[in-house]
């Protein structure tokens, strides 16, 4: 019987035949054939091919962080998972897993330590299934102005699927939670390439952690998780930012203190504030870890620069999404947001999901602008003037796509 670790190298040995991609020794390595351009200024970026993946843009090689090409959104709600994004923070990814032996450890505040395999979270625990979007914390940083340091990535750091696996709450429950226990930290078999880099770790919150939403998704829209993707067990934390999406997740440690290493303490905190910003070039005062989705919204089917048909109706379609509330409404300018006109949503996968709109307008010959607005159930909507912060997250600014019609 073939292993998942032949099966992957398998691939990138055929990959590597047609020159589009490859695994060099206990690492991953990608040859470009060709090129995409970003939205900003040194935008170009190689297209690449790792396994399990069709081609995607790459952004780094060690770790392989990969950006979905902004395209596939307009092909469906749900991301393929072949054209998932793929973002790691440590170079030492496991290549070697071995599904049968694997095991997830829960230790530290818990009445009873289990060592759980696959098997048994697939058949001792009630499955769930969610539609959810996942999104990097630095999807769109490029597009800020200022620019702002760290990867380069524009609107394809994101995709939805429906995720299938066990309620994080049955597992911790049926391991008992101690008195004293705050909060809940996790962690995967990526490692560092060097020492003194800090292993990757992430914490919620203990009542975050009980809700019932937070889940170990083994299941990645009818089948198992890619390996980029998290193979064989993956942290799925509806409506809240990638870093916590903890990858290849092999321990759970219920904690009586804060978890204080550099992934929570320093890297990935927001301005605490309304609109988590500061003037551009301004630094925080006060800084939060990073935490739910920003509302968001997209036209997917008309590219900028398009050139349309004068005074015929152009169809027009896209998606939006939000950290948990849900989308209420979608509103469409034609006229660089002088007036907007709702737009009809689509399909209700679930309030964590991309919600599909569509609509169409009819413009005269010249240069025009197309905004799209979305208002979630909360009644908060998109900014018309961007916001900054320095580390360049959460950007929802009510996107323009500039088309010419003769």
């Amino acid at each position: 019987m073939i292993t998942r670790r032949q099966a992957l190298r398998s691939v990138g040995g055929m990959a590597l035949g047609a020159g589009a991609g490859l695994m060099a020794g206990s690492r991953f390595a990608a040859l470009a054939a060709e090129t995409i351009t970003l939205p900003f200024g040194n935008g170009e970026r190689p297209l690449v091919v790792y396994p399990g993946k069709r081609a995607l843009i790459g952004l780094t090689a060690r770790p392989p962080q990969l950006e979905t090409p902004f395209s596939v959104f307009n092909d469906g709600i749900l991301t393929p998972n072949d054209a998932f994004f793929v973002r790691y923070h440590l170079a030492d990814i496991p290549l070697d897993i071995d599904p049968t032996t694997f095991r997830v450890e829960v230790k530290g505040k818990v009445a009873t330590p289990l060592s759980l395999s696959l098997d048994d979270l697939k058949t001792k625990f009630e499955p769930v299934e969610f539609v959810a979007v996942h999104q990097c914390s630095g999807n769109s940083r490029g597009i800020f102005q200022p620019r702002v340091g760290g990867g380069q990535a524009g609107n394809g750091l994101m995709g939805n699927a429906r995720w299938k696996g066990v309620p994080l709450k049955a597992v911790l429950e049926k391991a008992g939670i101690a008195s004293g226990a705050v909060e809940v930290a996790f962690s995967g078999l990526d490692r560092p390439a060097m020492p003194q880099t800090p292993a990757f770790a992430k914490s919620l919150k203990l009542d975050h952690a009980l809700d019932g939403e937070v889940i170990l998704a083994y299941q990645m829209n009818g089948t198992d998780l890619p390996w980029l993707n998290g193979f064989p067990l993956r942290l799925v934390v509806p409506g809240y930012f990638g870093t916590y999406w903890v990858k290849h997740l092999n321990q759970i440690t219920v904690l009586d203190k804060p978890l204080d290493n550099f992934w929570m303490a320093t890297a990935y905190r927001i301005p605490d504030n309304e609109c988590a910003c500061v003037p551009p070039g301004g630094k925080p005062e006060k800084t939060v870890p990073i935490g739910r989705f920003v509302v968001r919204s997209f036209l997917t089917n008309v590219l900028d620069g398009a050139k349309v048909a004068a005074g015929k109706p152009l169809p027009l379609r896209g998606i939006a999404f939000d950290g948990g509330s849900g989308i209420a409404r979608v509103e469409v300018s034609a006229d660089g947001g002088k007036s907007f006109a709702p737009a009809t949503l689509g399909e209700d996968l679930g309030k964590y999901s991309f919600r599909e709109w569509r609509t169409s307008v009819t413009v005269p010959p010249g240069d025009h602008a197309i905004l799209v607005r979305a208002t979630n159930v909360l009644g908060k909507s998109q900014p018309m003037e961007a916001t900054w912060n320095p580390s360049g997250y959460m950007r929802n600014v009510v996107e323009t796509t500039r088309i010419v019609a003769a």
